[in-house]
């Protein structure tokens, strides 16, 4: 079983703290001074809390051994957990839209220069959370690559990179309401936090599309988006003693790990010599698109009469 860097689950943890601090300060903060764009910033934030929850999660159930009743272990909980965020996400920015609405029907007063120094504290918190995520990792990531495997280290890698991003995303949104918060101190022209905020939606809102869209495709057990099937099956063809290759699938057991499953047809040469034959295959798949787990079923001709099996060009 391989664990995840201790190093790299302690930044997680301090950086879910910081991150849940910075959403319960933009939040009350949004309330006391009566801006849209905090709140909804706030709202943003808590997207970067549970991307930086669900990555961490990610590392901790690669680690969990299968059972009797998860014989694929416990991944799919992030894709469940996932959804359900893109949904609440989704929900969350129908209402930012319906009060940005209302507030440019009737603008409601709001304190600009106290709304400043909460959104520069907000951008200062992000900043730090970025620094923690991407502080020394290459060191890291070098130093778990040698002692748990390139793989886990790549998954580390992944997530951490993800989580910094998404902290990164929100950074911009803080710049909105500071900008925001500048106009209504230096000129008083109210519109400018409902416009914040309607920004801040539309951002939080294509951030759940996406979210949404990547759990679906992941439980629809659809094609990785990075992973094109055509180019996975010439590759297999055109490996050394494979005459064809049929009933290939390729899905996703989680967004980081990959399964495919395919019936190969050995050439009259290498009848023999198969399980030669399958393990350069599976390596061939292992380095060329990072699939790890392959289920291949050796055959001499086709098996089933509704496959379609393609003799191989000269």
């Amino acid at each position: 079983m391989q664990h995840p860097s201790k190093s790299i689950e302690s930044r997680f943890r301090i950086s879910i703290a910081l991150t849940c601090s910075i959403f319960i300060i933009e939040l009350v903060g949004g309330w006391w001074t009566g801006s849209l764009a905090l709140q909804s910033d706030a709202a943003h934030v808590f997207l970067d809390v549970f991307a930086l929850a669900l990555s961490y999660a990610a590392l901790r159930l690669s680690s969990l051994p299968a059972d009797e009743n998860h014989t694929f272990g416990y991944h799919r909980l992030e894709v469940f957990a996932s959804l359900i965020n893109g949904i609440t996400l989704a929900i969350i920015s129908a209402g930012i839209f319906w009060e940005a609405y209302r507030r440019f029907v009737s603008p409601q007063p709001v304190m600009g220069i106290e709304l400043l120094a909460i959104a520069m504290l907000g951008l200062a918190g992000n900043l730090v959370v970025a620094f923690i995520l991407g502080g020394h990792h290459q060191a890291d990531h070098q130093k778990h690559n040698d002692d748990h495997g390139h793989h886990h280290a790549a998954l580390e890698d992944a997530n951490v990179q993800s989580a910094m991003f998404h902290v990164l995303g929100d950074a911009v949104s803080s710049l909105g309401v500071i900008a925001a918060a500048i106009v209504i101190w230096r000129t008083g022209w109210m519109l400018a936090d409902p416009l914040a905020g309607l920004l801040i939606g539309m951002i939080i809102i294509a951030g759940s599309w996406r979210v949404m869209k990547s759990a679906a495709q992941i439980l629809m057990e659809g094609t990785p988006a990075c992973i094109k099937l055509q180019e996975v099956e010439e590759h297999m063809r055109s490996s050394p003693g494979v005459a064809d290759v049929h009933d290939l699938h390729i899905w996703n057991l989680c967004s980081h790990n990959a399964i495919l499953s395919a019936h190969v047809v050995m050439d009259d040469e290498s009848q023999d010599s198969w399980p030669k034959v399958m393990r350069d295959l599976k390596s061939r798949l292992k380095d060329e698109f990072g699939i790890e787990h392959t289920t291949l079923q050796v055959e001499h001709e086709c098996c089933e009469k509704d496959s379609i099996c393609r003799t191989r060009k000269p």
